[in-house]
Order: C-alpha cells, then sequence, then structure tokens
C-alpha cells in the first residue's frame, strides 16, 4: 500500500480517537436512504448546536475504538454509519432524535456518552432530558424554593400583623 494512504489512514485514526476522547458524546447512526437535501438539514441544525455530522470507513472507526478503549462502540459499526459527535451528552441526542422521528431512513444504533458505550433506547432517553443550562436552571429553582417559601411565610405573617 502506498505509504501517502497510509499516513492518511493514520491521520484520520488519530482524528477519531481524539473525538472519542474528547466528545461528550458520539452517535452512531445508519443514513442510507437520507437525500443530500435531508443529511444538510441535520449538519446545520448540529453544527448550531457545537455538534457535526461525519462519516468514515467503519474500519477506521473500528481502530480508533481499539485505540480509546471503546471497543464495544463495534457493535454498531455495520452498514454506511455516521458519527455526530457533540461538546455535551444531550444536544447531539436531541438534533438526532428530532431527526431520525422526522426521517425514517436515519436509524440511531447506538452511542458513547461520557466513555460509556449506550444503546439505541438510552440515547432516545437522553434525548428527552433538558441541555445543561436547562438543569443547571432547574437546580437553581428547586435550591431557591426553600428561601422563597420562607420569605412568603415571613411576608404572610407580616402582612397580619
Amino acid at each position: 500500500m502506498n505509504q501517502n494512504v497510509l499516513e492518511q489512514k493514520k491521520a484520520v485514526v488519530e482524528e477519531l480517537t481524539n473525538i472519542l476522547k474528547n466528545s461528550g458524546s458520539v452517535i452512531v447512526a445508519e443514513y442510507r436512504g437520507l437525500t443530500v437535501a435531508e443529511i444538510s438539514a441535520v449538519k446545520r441544525e448540529l453544527l448550531q448546536n457545537n455538534a457535526k455530522l461525519c462519516v468514515y470507513k467503519n474500519t477506521l472507526v473500528d481502530r480508533a475504538a481499539d485505540a480509546t478503549g471503546y471497543t464495544d462502540l463495534k457493535q454498531f459499526l455495520e452498514g454506511p454509519n455516521a458519527l455526530i459527535s457533540s461538546e455535551d451528552s444531550v444536544s447531539g441526542a436531541k438534533i438526532v432524535a428530532n431527526f431520525a422521528k422526522k426521517y425514517e431512513n436515519l436509524v440511531i444504533k447506538g452511542a458513547l456518552v461520557d466513555g460509556k458505550v449506550i444503546g439505541k433506547d438510552e440515547v432516545i432517553a437522553l434525548s428527552k432530558l433538558p441541555n445543561k443550562e436547562g438543569m443547571i436552571s432547574m437546580l437553581l429553582s428547586v435550591l431557591q424554593a426553600p428561601v422563597r417559601g420562607f420569605a412568603c411565610a415571613l411576608k404572610a405573617v407580616a402582612d397580619k400583623q
């Protein structure tokens, strides 16, 4: 095999290794049957949410999975696959799950989320969770509720007198 081709493949495996190590989530989805316009719509939506969709050869993803120790990810690497990587654990899953409902040819196979390989059902469950900002606001409202209740009770006592 040509030395340049080997170097290019090594560079792609290194890029994939970085994606698998540094992404909050990497979703494996089959895209067979999608039109270019449909794939472009998915990519556009992902880019707006700090995520991206890329297509790699399964053998190169397989090597990157071996290099990172995520060998359970190999079970999803059959057929034409796209890898959707996002910085956080939820945003990519939300977008892909929404488009999977819209386009039946986009099939979620599984994912790597925070170092753990999960199946299709878990990805769909993950997509129903709020994003990081939503979770933080929910936590803050829960923390603020007792103080607000106490303040309202004090105000009611003061208004009576």
